[in-house]
């Protein structure tokens, strides 16, 4: 198992992980909106070379941004390990912060990020409900039959 820098040679993977595991490789959150399988990142690939995980990130002036990570084998230090090295990333690129954005309803993520040094820093309501302006297939529920409508921001002060 290894983390492998997104390049030309593996976008189309990646294209084909975020339409296999999200429809679209399209995410519209309230920063923007982001093909996800243009943007830097790394993956993170099995011994049979199939991803298994997967981040995604933006660099603005002294602020990296993680767009999208996503793990299909939960509890294997795979998303730690993808966090870790953008971290690294946005250190060597000065940056003094990094952000996300996570849904309301996602319990998992919050959990995941606070355990790593990451605090909420603004909760940005209905941002979902915005969205869903221009990307129409966003559900109403989401996890934990919890209704989908804001954006929580995340940051993590990088020494």
């Amino acid at each position: 198992m290894k983390v492998l820098k997104i390049t030309t040679e593996n976008r189309s993977d990646v294209r084909k992980f975020f339409i296999n595991h999200w429809g679209s490789a399209e995410m519209v959150v309230s920063s923007g909106i982001y093909n996800c399988s243009e943007l830097d990142g790394f993956i993170y690939v099995n011994e049979y070379d199939e991803i298994t995980g997967l981040i995604t990130y933006i660099i603005r002036n002294n602020e990296c941004e993680v767009i999208s990570l996503d793990s299909t084998e939960e509890g294997k230090g795979i998303g730690t390990e993808l966090v870790r090295v953008v971290e690294d990333i946005a250190k060597q690129n000065r940056c003094e912060v990094i952000s996300l954005l996570t849904t309301n309803d996602n319990l998992h993520a919050l959990k995941f990020y606070q355990k790593r040094g990451y605090r909420i820093v603004e909760i940005i309501p209905d941002a979902v409900q915005k969205a869903r302006a221009i990307k129409p297939f966003i559900p109403l529920i989401g996890n934990d039959d919890i209704p989908l409508h804001d954006e929580l921001k995340l940051r993590k002060v990088l020494t």
